[in-house]
Formats: C-alpha cells, sequence, structure tokens
C-alpha cells in the first residue's frame, strides 16, 4: 500500500463511502438479516458530511481506504465516534490507525476532552490498542437487545 493521506471527506463521496462501511461491517461475517438492520447506521448522507466531521483515508492514487466522524455529544468535551471503518483489504495496513489519530485530534480541536466509542465487539480490541478504555456498555440502535462495548478515549 502507498502512503495514506487524512483529510476531509467530500459529499460527492457519500455513496462510495456508505459502500465502503457496509463492507466493512459485513467483514465480521454478519448475516443479511443483521446487515440489513444495520444499513441505516451504515449510511453516510451528505448532510453528515457537510458538517465538516467527516475524514478520510486515501491511499496515493486516491482510493479511499478508510473514514471516520466525531461528533458532539450533550456533555461539554465529549465527542462521540459516530464511524469509524475500514476498507477490508487493508485492515491492519495503518489507515485505522491514522484515521483514529485524525479523528481524536479533530474532537480535541473542537473542545473535546474525551471520545466516546460505542464500539463494534470486533473491532473493541483495536480501540484498546489505541488507549481507549473500557467504560460499560450501551444498547445497539440498529439491532433490538444487543449490547455494544463503550471505551472511553481521553484527549488531554
Amino acid at each position: 500500500m502507498s502512503q495514506i493521506t487524512i483529510r476531509p471527506a467530500v459529499t460527492a463521496e457519500a455513496a462510495a463511502l456508505s459502500a465502503l462501511c457496509f463492507r466493512s461491517k459485513a467483514h465480521w461475517g454478519y448475516d443479511a438479516e443483521f446487515m440489513a438492520k444495520a444499513r441505516a447506521e451504515l449510511t453516510i448522507a451528505p448532510e453528515l458530511i457537510a458538517t465538516g466531521r467527516v475524514l478520510v483515508a486515501v491511499e496515493g492514487g486516491g482510493r479511499l481506504l478508510g473514514i471516520a466522524s466525531v461528533a458532539p455529544l450533550a456533555r461539554p468535551g465529549e465527542f462521540d465516534l459516530v464511524h469509524m471503518f475500514v476498507e477490508p483489504g487493508v485492515i491492519g495496513g495503518g489507515a485505522g490507525r491514522a484515521l483514529f489519530h485524525a479523528a481524536a485530534a479533530m474532537a480535541k480541536a473542537h473542545g473535546g476532552r474525551t471520545l466516546v466509542i460505542q464500539a463494534d465487539p470486533n473491532a473493541a480490541q483495536f480501540y484498546r490498542r489505541m488507549g481507549a478504555v473500557d467504560a460499560g456498555d450501551a444498547p445497539s440502535d440498529s439491532i433490538p437487545g444487543r449490547r455494544l462495548p463503550v471505551l472511553h478515549y481521553a484527549l488531554a
């Protein structure tokens, strides 16, 4: 893989980024019913990109490698890591690490002190390696009865 660059997403990339999120989530072996229920949360709307809080990882040729987005939460100083998805074929190649650090820096630049991560269970270990700590669990927004690990990453 060539050099990874992190840059703001552009609205014209919404459909391609949605497809990337879907492929990334499906990488963990979820069945078609699960994926159908998760589709809404995996969709990247142009309006979200327009907030300026969506980042993409691209390689030298411009190929999209991943996406991360953050949003402020109700509690001052807390930001949600809304999206964090990497193209399955490049998982482990550094795009996720680069995106995570860029998303954390963006949240911090907007006054964040804590990045709150509601993680897919398959991705929780990645966030722990980044320095996030377990902070409980929360119900899934898409799958009734499913609980997801919640982690906190200090932005100090």
